[in-house]
């Protein structure tokens, strides 16, 4: 294959170069360093190896046999990190990390030509690559403690921040997690990417927690390169943006392997001694543009690329192993192309190797579903002895029937008392218990280390609960107003969901994100305090999402959610609707219908409640009326009326909205005929069209109505009457349905 104009430079420029007075490799290999002469022998061609990758990387999209350029080349330095960590350090690493990675595999005792075939497996999409089986080329493996990223720039952070934080909470609970004790995390970005909110999510919760005297052991690590695609970084900006109280700065260049492995060595020391937080900002360039398609020239002067080229890292190593004496630059050349060659027909074998081939195959990881497993592990419960000591000597299913909000309470002190690897944590949850009460008494109970408050930053939280997942702890925060979770939605979205799918489970964030939602607050309210949008969430692959709205099914599916996230690694929302959290009455006031008594251990497993399984109410053959969250108490009531005038209805609560219960959906759908929806959310984008798509895929064909909200924010008090979906509208179109 024809050589671009960096190779071309590199290779002529080796010839120049001029050798000093042989020094003994186990030296140093200049005067200064702590890099001895055999290491930078042993990281040059780690470093090698990844400007090598770049190179075939180009080559298979040519042959449109691979699918990935974005490369390395220019950031070669990050091997010296590598070098400067231990091979069981949590690893979050940026998209140009192929020399990092190289040396990490090799630290792990793996052979050099391992790590090689793992990136060219992942630029040709093979099937048996072994992080994401061909589904992206990422940085990642089962065994060397990287974790996989294929995120939005910087959204790691938060994560990353979060694998610090479990690494000293998992030793302070006594529970174990994979890393050392010791162990430090590392996550890696580009210049460009400091801007990013979730990037300052990251250093903001980090100095934050140092602020307070909270250990925090993570060492960010920012590939300055000075521009991200076309768009340059201003000199000095990542510096001065770096720069925060509690946070210790080092600064090196990225393209001198010496400065940059003696900097990264006292950045890790200062992060591993003292288990605080460390930033660590290389200077580098960007080789051969941004990606493959990228044409550099349309936005960069030649003296600009030009400047770069001179600086390339691959060429500064191989002047420090030139001028040590070490290697001559005929022995250089003759690696280089040697290195070239088996690179390259690595390379050719990886175009042979299979690739996915159905949708069933590419989706298997994404969310995997063993309800016989998770209907065993839901109805575990603690010790009598713990439980009584976990509520007081009081048990819950001594006391009288609870509202939704004492039945989400109860639960969690269950959990808390079953699963020492649990936490319970967002805004005011701690000696507040929550804005409504929900988690009231479950600090004093547990102690700070498991039940805590969080600053107010919805990315930090599921930042927290990503990393607590993924380190074999089991993270329940709250966020504290469904539309607050907009905030941080890519955590969800970009983070949390793709991990199983992108590392075929390898890693896992088991998760349950309590958050309070939906509107019909009386008295209280506003857009912030009453949302109803769920349409975002229900578009994300692979998430659960649990809609309960009695006490009784709250404490099931809860279980449920917990149950699923240690057991299958699922990441669960579990949406709790504030307007029902104190109702106790159902038609009239005193009536007590919307309580619940809390059952027993013994009773737990049958009222199991599993996944995509809807509650039927009623077994009238002349309507159904299918709904969710608040709509349930108002179609209850709707339906006792017209069952009053003697027309025959059923009331279906979905319980799940994600997956949708179709089975029983359709069941009861074509039990009366006629199925009104009674849908809370939004008319555009709400789970109504959801329903009915269903509908229409099984064929049913008798008659469909839906009631919904409007396509509105939520109003101020009365108001919102206005925007909502109300009992009267339901019964209105039942009637008119009924005919």
């Amino acid at each position: 294959m024809a050589r671009d104009t960096v190779e071309t430079h590199f290779t002529q420029a080796i010839a120049t170069l001029k050798g000093g007075a042989a020094r003994d490799p186990g030296r140093p290999v200049r005067e200064g360093t702590s890099l001895t002469g055999e290491q930078c022998r042993t990281l040059f061609q780690r470093q090698l190896d990844s400007r090598l990758l770049d190179i075939a990387a180009r080559w298979l999209r040519e042959q449109d046999e691979g699918f990935y350029t974005i490369g390395s080349a220019g950031h070669e330095g990050n091997a010296a990190v590598a070098a400067a960590l231990r091979p069981g350090d949590p690893a979050l690493l940026h998209y140009r990390s192929g020399a990092f990675y190289l040396t990490r595999s090799e630290q792990a005792g793996r052979l050099p030509e391992q790590g090689i075939r793992d990136v060219l497996m992942g630029l040709a999409a093979a099937a048996d690559e072994p992080i994401a089986g061909g589904r992206h080329k990422v940085f990642g493996h089962p065994d060397l403690a990287i974790i996989p990223q294929t995120s939005t720039i910087a959204s790691h952070l938060p994560r990353a921040v979060g694998v610090a934080f479990a690494i000293e909470r998992g030793r302070a609970l006594g529970v174990p997690t994979p890393w050392a004790d010791d162990a430090i995390t590392v996550c890696s970005f580009g210049d460009a990417s400091v801007n990013h909110a979730t990037a300052l999510t990251g250093f903001n919760t980090a100095a934050y927690a140092t602020h307070q005297g909270q250990a925090l052991p993570i060492l960010f690590v920012c590939e300055d390169n000075g521009i991200g695609i076309s768009v340059r970084t201003p000199k000095g900006w990542v510096a001065a943006s770096a720069r925060r109280p509690g946070i210790e700065y080092f600064a090196a260049d990225g393209c001198d392997l010496a400065d940059a492995y003696d900097t990264a060595i006292r950045a890790v020391q200062h992060v591993r001694a003292n288990r605080s937080p460390a930033f660590l900002h290389l200077s580098t360039v960007r080789l051969m543009g941004h990606a493959g398609s990228d044409v550099e020239s349309a936005y960069r002067t030649a003296r600009e690329i030009r400047a770069d080229v001179e600086r390339d890292p691959l060429l500064a190593t191989a002047r420090l192993l030139v001028e040590a004496g070490l290697v001559t630059p005929d022995e250089l050349l003759m690696q280089y192309e040697s290195s070239r060659e088996h690179v390259l027909r690595i390379a050719l074998e990886t175009t042979r190797s299979p690739r996915l081939g159905s949708a069933k195959e590419i989706m298997e990881p994404l969310a995997p579903r063993r309800p016989e497993m998770i209907a065993r592990i839901s109805p575990v419960a603690a010790e009598a002895s713990v439980r009584e000591r976990a509520f007081a000597g009081s048990l819950p299913e001594a006391e009288k029937p609870l509202t939704l909000s004492q039945a989400i309470n109860r639960t969690l002190t269950d959990a808390l008392a079953v699963y020492p690897e649990m936490m319970v944590f967002g805004e005011d949850v701690a000696k507040k218990g929550g804005v409504y009460g929900v988690t009231r008494g479950l600090q004093k109970r547990f102690g700070g280390g498991r039940v805590f408050d969080t600053h107010l930053d919805e990315q930090s939280i599921l930042g927290l609960a990503l990393g607590s997942g993924v380190s074999k702890l089991l993270p329940v925060p709250e966020i504290q107003y469904l539309a607050y979770l907009h905030n941080a939605l890519d955590q969800l979205r970009g983070e949390a969901s793709t991990l199983s799918f992108f590392s075929q489970g390898a890693y896992r964030n088991p998760l349950v994100v309590r958050v309070a939602g939906y509107a019909y607050q009386k008295g209280f309210g506003g857009h912030f305090h009453n949302d109803n949008a769920i349409g975002a969430l229900r578009d994300i692959p692979g998430l659960v999402i649990a809609s309960p709205s009695r006490p009784d099914d709250a404490a099931a599916m809860l279980r449920t959610c917990l149950a699923a996230a240690r057991t299958e690694g699922s990441v669960c929302v579990y949406l709790e609707p504030i307007a029902l959290y104190h109702t106790k009455d159902l038609f009239e006031e005193g009536d007590g219908g919307w309580l619940a008594p809390y059952a027993p251990p013994s009773r737990w497993p049958e009222t199991h409640v599993p996944i995509g399984r809807a509650r039927s109410y009623g077994d009238g053959r002349d309507l159904t009326i299918v709904t969710f969250g608040n709509g349930l108490r108002m179609s209850l009531r709707a339906a006792v009326r017209l069952t009053q005038e003697g027309y025959g209805c059923r009331v279906l609560d979905l319980r799940w909205l994600a997956p949708l219960p179709v089975e029983d959906l359709v069941r009861a759908a074509e039990l009366t005929g006629k199925v009104l929806i009674a849908d809370e959310t939004r008319h555009t984008g709400g789970v109504s069209e959801g329903i009915v798509a269903e509908l229409m895929d099984a064929g049913f064909s008798g008659q469909v109505g839906r009631v919904t909200s409007a396509d509105s924010f939520i109003p101020l008090g009365e108001a919102a009457s206005h925007v909502l979906m109300s009992e009267e509208e339901i019964e209105q179109a039942a009637r008119k349905l009924l005919g």
